[in-house]
């Protein structure tokens, strides 16, 4: 026999949570949105770190050569004692520059390894990145797996971890630019078993879950002001569009400065007042 009222409560309740359950699929898929962007700056903030140093530092070492030998230069026709001080000054920056962890805040991966020790574990040679920004189809997939994969949409604890342990590999193609294996990847989550669709939760379930969402949101919007606010990533914003063209134009000026220096030098060097 039915219980009326249980079922008027029913009724009363139902289209309070179904609106409920749209705000956090709403919010979820929000916030796998701004992982997906934070995740891709993340991966340009360290390709572009690893590159500046990798492909800029030897000029910036010639700068400071250059700088050491004009003050010393100077210094000996002179023979002021602030001229001597300002090329005992300058020789002394000379040195082996710092590692890129020291330069740039770090180079880390996903696991929070370098990919020096990465190598060393897996055996793997370290591979710089070509380029500062994944391709426009490494980008496609890369937003297409992590939309289907992610942990968050899991119905139950065992699928997140599979989840999880699959998101790890998709990061790690994905900070490599390997478009191929991102392919394979989608291929093999495909042909995997489909999650169960989530059960109907209570009102009180879909508040904290929404409260998670929240949480997680502040979480990674600190993770992305931190990455905003670091020197490469500063450098970054300048050039949204294309970091690796802004590569090469930093680079181009630091040829100009270093031809400059040059040429200031061999005229001190050759009399030229």
């Amino acid at each position: 026999m039915t219980n009326p009222e249980a079922e008027q409560d029913q009724c009363a309740e139902e289209p309070g949570t179904q609106r409920l359950e749209q705000a956090v699929r709403t919010a979820e898929q929000a916030l796998i949105e701004f992982e997906i962007a934070v995740e891709t700056f993340r991966v340009e903030v360290e390709n572009f770190s690893r590159l500046h140093h990798q492909r800029l530092g030897p000029m910036y070492s010639r700068l400071d050569e250059l700088d050491a030998q004009i003050a010393e230069a100077v210094a000996a026709r002179t023979g002021a004692a602030e001229d001597v001080r300002r090329a005992r000054e300058a020789r002394s920056l000379v040195q082996p520059m710092p590692e890129v962890d020291e330069l740039f805040g770090g180079w880390m991966d996903g696991e929070g390894l370098s990919p020096e020790a990465s190598a060393m574990l897996t055996e793997r040679p370290v591979r710089p990145p070509k380029r500062v920004r994944p391709s426009d189809e490494a980008r496609r997939a890369f937003r297409e797996l992590v939309r289907k994969a992610h942990p968050d949409l899991a119905p139950d604890e065992a699928d997140r971890q599979r989840r999880e342990e699959f998101i790890v590999r998709v990061n790690a193609a994905y900070a490599d630019g390997d478009e191929v294996l991102l392919h394979e990847l989608a291929e093999e989550w495909a042909a995997g078993p489909v999650p169960a669709h989530r059960r109907p939760s209570r009102s009180e379930e879909l508040y904290e879950r929404l409260e998670w969402l929240a949480r997680r949101k502040e979480l990674l919007s600190a993770v992305a002001a931190e990455l905003e606010g670091s020197a490469i990533g500063a450098m970054l914003k300048m050039a949204p569009d294309d970091p690796d063209g802004l590569l090469a134009e930093i680079a181009d000026g630091l040829v100009a400065q270093i031809a400059e220096r040059e040429a200031h030098l061999a005229g001190l060097l050759g009399g030229v007042g």
